[in-house]
């Protein structure tokens, strides 16, 4: 979905489902339509989607929703959920205080 083309294509409006409801990340309890909701809204991406409603965010880091939300992805976007680019992973991160910080430059 990178090509520009592609990028400006216009989605039908979402049509509710009777799943809608159903919690899909459960450390950030967010539901299978507020994910589908944010494709029709223009959210064409794995990366996207988690930047925008942070589905794998959570303490899991997408390791259990993370499939999920690839599946309802490509199934909005009508590609085959191998054809969609994986999420960027990163470290989780928090904050320290400034004293420990200069503890791990001395180790």
């Amino acid at each position: 979905m990178a090509l520009f083309m592609e990028r400006t294509k216009v989605m039908e409006p979402m049509k509710p489902m009777p799943d809608d409801d159903m919690i899909i990340c459960r450390c950030e309890e967010i539901t299978k339509g507020e994910i589908r909701q944010a494709i029709h809204d223009g959210m064409y991406t794995m990366n996207e989607i988690k930047r925008f409603i942070r589905p794998g965010m959570g303490l899991c880091q997408g390791q259990s929703c993370g499939i999920h939300v690839k599946r309802i992805l490509a199934a909005e976007l009508g590609v085959n959920p191998a054809d969609l680019e994986e999420c960027t992973a990163r470290a989780p991160m928090r904050p320290i205080a400034l004293e420990d910080a200069s503890k791990i430059n001395e180790q």
